[in-house]
């Protein structure tokens, strides 16, 4: 068995993406596009996947380190599975196999595949009690790595001092003061389940005040794409109602009727004449 899949194992799993990949497989959507999606909502993220045929990539319910502030990444995913002797031992030969010394913290090797942009997805069945992913130290590490933040489906440890972390946020379900036990890790990079969304290694995470969205590799430049024609929309519709030229029966439409449409396409070309 293996921790982490192989580079080929990886393309297969998400073979939808046809972009760059890291040197372990894993797709990597450009930075630009992590940048645009800072702006998107869970809203329009979700309206665009659930017109692509990926309805169940939301999932809501959580705590976090640092409200407000945006959770954008590619994800590392991870799972744990209740601690048992003959499995966990098996766990522990093909981490030492794959370079991982310490048994015992079997956490850590998570932290130690992360890169700047990546997010920590974790499943760890929901358990907060020993079910403490990160405290301070590890946290840190995961803010010094990616710059980005967590998801932890399950505990964390030592809130305050991760709060006084920078410019990360870190989801989570729970906080308990005991270490975490009696677990052992399934995989790195691997399918896994947050909440009712299945997430692969690569996807995007949005993370917003209304909770997270898992957005599929292939599908991120078109929800930054989507997002950002809203953004543009919403000006647009609220000047010409300022202005009183439409009204909001007009404005406030999935579709504009089309001499409005030609109106917004016009004055789209004459702010942006380059």
């Amino acid at each position: 068995m293996r921790v982490h899949p192989t580079r080929q194992e990886l393309v297969e799993l998400t073979g939808a993406w046809r972009g760059d990949r890291f040197d372990d497989g894993r797709p990597r959507v450009p930075d630009e596009v992590l940048e645009r999606l800072r702006e998107a909502t869970t809203e329009q993220a979700w309206s665009v996947l659930l017109d692509n045929g990926y309805p169940r990539q939301f999932a809501g319910g959580w705590r976090q380190t640092h409200p407000g502030t945006i959770l954008v990444g590619r994800a590392v995913t991870s799972q744990f599975l209740p601690h048992r002797p003959d499995y966990d031992a098996m766990v522990v030969a093909a981490g030492a196999r794959e370079g991982h010394l310490e048994a015992d913290r079997q956490n850590s090797w998570i932290i130690e595949s992360l890169q700047e942009g990546d997010v920590m997805v974790t499943d760890i069945f929901g358990k907060v009690v020993e079910g403490t992913v990160i405290g301070d130290n590890l946290g840190t590490a995961v803010a010094t790595r990616t710059r980005a933040g967590a998801v932890i489906d399950g505990g964390i440890r030592d809130f305050q001092g991760l709060t006084g972390l920078d410019r990360v946020n870190i989801f989570f379900r729970d906080v308990d003061p005991t270490p975490i036990r009696d677990v052992t890790l399934a995989g790195i990079n691997i399918p896994v389940r947050i909440g009712g969304a299945t997430v692969l290694p690569g996807d995007v995470v949005l993370g917003t005040p209304s909770g997270l969205s898992f957005i599929p590799a292939h599908l991120a430049e078109r929800v930054a794409e989507i997002s950002d024609d809203i953004r543009v929309r919403d000006v647009f519709g609220k000047l010409r109602l300022a202005e009183r030229a439409y009204t909001s029966a007009e404005i406030d439409v999935p579709s504009w009727a089309a001499h409005i449409e030609q109106d917004f396409q016009q004055w789209k070309r004459d702010a942006d004449p380059g």
